[in-house]
C-alpha cells in the first residue's frame, strides 16, 4: 500500500502536466499563445492544440460578427446648421487577432470606443455635406454606406472589420421639431386656401356655363317650338280652307253649331241678342236661309 502512494502521486502530476499541455479552439473563436507575457503563436485552427505547462498560456477571442449599439442618440449639425439626432448601429467583427490584441489590448470596451469615436466622425462629416431632407430620406443609404467604407479602412488598422453601419432614426430635436411643425402647418393651410380658392373659381365658372347652355337650350327649345307650332297652326288652317272651299254652308253650319254649344253650356246662362242677328239663323232655319235677304 506504501509503494501505491508514490504512484499514484506521480500519475496525478502526469494527468495535472497533461492537461496544462493541452487546449482546445472553437470554431467561432481564434487563439493566441503567450509565452512569458509575450505573444507566441495564433491559433486560427479549431481542434485540440498543444502549448507548454506553466510558461505559457493561452487567450480566446470570438470571431463572430458583434453588434455595437450606442445607448444615446448623437447629435449632428446638417448643411444649413440644423441639428439632428441620430440613432444607430454597427457590424462589426475581428479580422486580425493579433493586431487586435496589440491595438486594444484585446478589450471590447476600448475597440467599441474607438469604433464609435470613428463612426460618429464619419457621420458628422457625411451629414455636414447634407440638407435635412436628403438624410432623413433622401441619402441614408449612401450615407450609411460611406461611413461603413471609411470606417472599415479606419478601423482595419486595430484588426477589426465593420460589416455594417445602419441608421435606426434620425429625428429633429424637440425644440426644432415644434418649430418644423408649426411651418408645415402654415403652408399646409396657405396651400388648402389656394385650392378652395382655386375650387371656388372653377366652381364659379362651372355654374355660368351651366347656366348660359340653360338658357341656349331654353331658347333653342323655345324657337323650335313656336316653328313646329306655327307649321301646325298653318297646316291646320290650310285644311280648314281646303275644307271650307269644298262646302262652305257645312263649314259656317259647323261653326254656329260650336258657338251655339259654347254659348249655352250651363242652364243658366243669359244672353241678350237680337232675335234678327245672323247668330239666330240656323235655328230659325236648317238651312240658315230665314231672316237672309230675300
Amino acid at each position: 500500500m506504501k509503494a501505491l502512494g508514490p504512484v499514484v502521486a506521480g500519475l496525478i502530476v502526469l494527468a495535472l502536466l497533461a492537461s496544462g499541455t493541452l487546449f482546445t479552439v472553437d470554431q467561432r473563436q481564434n487563439a493566441i499563445v503567450f509565452q512569458l507575457g509575450e505573444v507566441k503563436d495564433v491559433v486560427t485552427t479549431p481542434g485540440l492544440h498543444f502549448k507548454l505547462p506553466l510558461l505559457q498560456n493561452v487567450r480566446y477571442f470570438d470571431m463572430r460578427i458583434l453588434t455595437y449599439d450606442d445607448a444615446e442618440p448623437l447629435r449632428f449639425l446638417t448643411s444649413g446648421n440644423r441639428p439632428v439626432l441620430v440613432d444607430s448601429f454597427v457590424k462589426w467583427r475581428i479580422v486580425d487577432v493579433k493586431q487586435y490584441y496589440v491595438s486594444v489590448q484585446g478589450d471590447e470596451f476600448r475597440a467599441a470606443t474607438r469604433i464609435r469615436q470613428t463612426i460618429s466622425g464619419g457621420l458628422r462629416e457625411e451629414f455636414g455635406a447634407r440638407s435635412v431632407h436628403d438624410v432623413v430620406s433622401g441619402e441614408r443609404d449612401t450615407i450609411m454606406n460611406r461611413v461603413r467604407e471609411k470606417a472599415d479602412q479606419d478601423l482595419r488598422r486595430i484588426g477589426v472589420e465593420i460589416v455594417d453601419v445602419r441608421l435606426k432614426r434620425v429625428d429633429l430635436p424637440q425644440e426644432v421639431s415644434e418649430s418644423v411643425y408649426r411651418r408645415m402647418e402654415a403652408e399646409r393651410k396657405r396651400i388648402a386656401n389656394e385650392l378652395r380658392s382655386t375650387g371656388s373659381a372653377e366652381a364659379e365658372k362651372i355654374r355660368a356655363d351651366a347656366d348660359r347652355q340653360r338658357e341656349v337650350i331654353l331658347a333653342e327649345a323655345y324657337r323650335d317650338a313656336q316653328r313646329t307650332k306655327g307649321e301646325g297652326d298653318a297646316k291646320a288652317a290650310g285644311t280648314y280652307a281646303q275644307a271650307f272651299s269644298q262646302n262652305p254652308e257645312f263649314y259656317a253650319f259647323y261653326r254656329s253649331m260650336e258657338a251655339y254649344r259654347a254659348t249655352f253650356r250651363g242652364k243658366s246662362d243669359v244672353l241678350l241678342v237680337d232675335p234678327s242677328s245672323d247668330f239666330f239663323r240656323y235655328l230659325k232655319d236648317a238651312t240658315g236661309k230665314a231672316g237672309g235677304k230675300k
